[in-house]
């Protein structure tokens, strides 16, 4: 059995994106020959906070659903500022490497490496060469080209410095993975010369289906069955253009029947908050954080899934997360991405509807369009859950990159 070593700042049971990706894709690889270990941080996301029972250790060895975890010491915080967000990277650069050699034994064919964080192949890199296995760079986020031009990062050596490892890393790669299409068009346009694979974001069907899970969540806060609920789940933070959520709310606040609900965390989180308050907008309600095993329930409540990012042309190869499990459970979207995410699941999947990013009356409009057609939100749903199961179920997405790997 061939063996896959991944490196991760994050891992369940953390929840999030790159999380629940690389969890499910290596339970799947161990169908096909392919056994997985992991190298991962004590768990500290979004939060900065180690969760209470990794709290004060250096070292932690664990098995979940059979999958053999390393985790290692992070300096944690809940500081988004850029000098200790660094310091949270670099400490599990060297904490990761340093368990890598002490207490990884045994030989492994393969090391991937999820980035954001950039820094983290710098580790993976070293652990691959020890082990002499084929150096895999998973690419989420095509950082730090999103850093710059999201604003969060300025400093122009640093930047400098940022895109020189970005390359040289890329050049050690034997193989390098993006999320999507557009990650990969990006980065085979830049280097020609380098092996790509779009190893793409999925669902499982067999557990996100709508059959399975009731739908109280609905009744249990007080939301009637006439209120038209809009919902968006993940980070409150820069690049989801959330404002948007607000300026449509103030110009629906006199359709009552109209309910907005954001659930999660994140940065942006406390300042808009205060601004729906300031504004005093009543059909906007923010919910705390689940646990993962709560969203399928949530979402079989709601009405319409909103996905918004801001308009920028970084985020025309983005496809947020939250797509494919609320297609799958034949929720309706309102898209505002532009780019790849449109071209998948509103012009090939006929999943939902398209709004400009950062346009509020457009998004007014499409939900206004969704109460005059009432049919509109089932037919939209039931095509999503047949677009995702033809192209995004990650039990074919498991099997089509063992077979990438046997060949490396």
């Amino acid at each position: 059995m061939k063996k896959l070593l991944i490196v991760s700042q994050y891992f369940p049971p953390e929840v999030g994106a790159p999380q629940n990706r690389l969890f499910e894709l290596a339970i799947r690889l161990k169908e096909h020959g392919i056994k997985t270990t992991v190298l991962t941080a004590m768990p500290n996301y979004p939060s900065g906070v180690i969760h209470e029972s990794y709290k004060n250790k250096k070292y932690h060895f664990e098995v979940i659903s059979g999958i053999d975890v390393h985790r290692t010491a992070i300096y944690a915080t809940p500081s988004k500022g850029l000098i200790k967000r660094l310091r949270n990277y670099f400490s599990f650069v060297w904490s990761s490497y340093f368990i890598g050699r002490k207490k990884i034994k045994g030989h492994f064919d393969f090391v991937l490496c999820e980035s954001p964080p950039l820094f983290l192949g710098i580790s993976a890199l070293k652990l691959a060469k020890r082990y002499n296995a084929k150096f895999i760079f998973n690419v989420s986020d095509l950082w730090p080209e999103s850093a710059e031009k999201l604003g969060l990062v300025n400093n122009r050596l640093m930047l400098g410095m940022a895109y020189k490892l970005e390359k040289y890393l890329y050049k050690k790669s034997d193989l390098i993975t993006g999320q999507t299409q557009g990650i990969v068009n990006n980065i085979s346009e830049r280097f020609p010369e380098l092996k790509t694979y779009w190893l793409p974001n999925g669902v499982d069907l067999n557990y996100y289906n709508p059959v399975n899970f009731d739908s109280s969540w609905r009744v249990e806060n007080d939301y009637n069955e006439k209120e038209l609920l809009i919902f968006y789940a993940g980070i409150i933070g820069h690049a989801q253009g959330l404002d948007i959520i607000l300026e449509t709310a103030e110009k629906l606040k006199d359709r009552e029947e109209i309910k907005f609900i954001l659930l999660g965390s994140g940065p942006l989180k406390k300042t808009l908050v205060k601004r729906r308050d300031e504004m005093k907008l009543k059909n906007v309600i923010f919910e705390d954080l689940v646990p993962k095993s709560e969203m399928p329930r949530i979402i079989n409540s709601i009405d319409i899934s909103l996905v918004p990012l801001k308009k920028l042309d970084i985020f025309k190869g983005a496809i947020p997360s939250k797509i494919f499990e609320n297609c799958a459970m034949e929720k309706m979207l309102l898209l505002g991405v532009e780019g790849e995410a449109k071209d998948l699941f509103i012009d090939q999947g006929d999943a939902g509807l398209f709004f400009e990013p950062e346009n509020s009356e457009d998004l007014k409009n499409q939900i206004l369009k969704t109460i005059e057609s009432p049919t509109l939100l089932s037919e939209k749903g039931k095509a999503g859950r047949i677009f995702v199961d033809q192209k995004f179920n990650r039990d074919n997405i498991a099997k089509e990159f063992s077979v990438v790997l046997n060949k490396l």
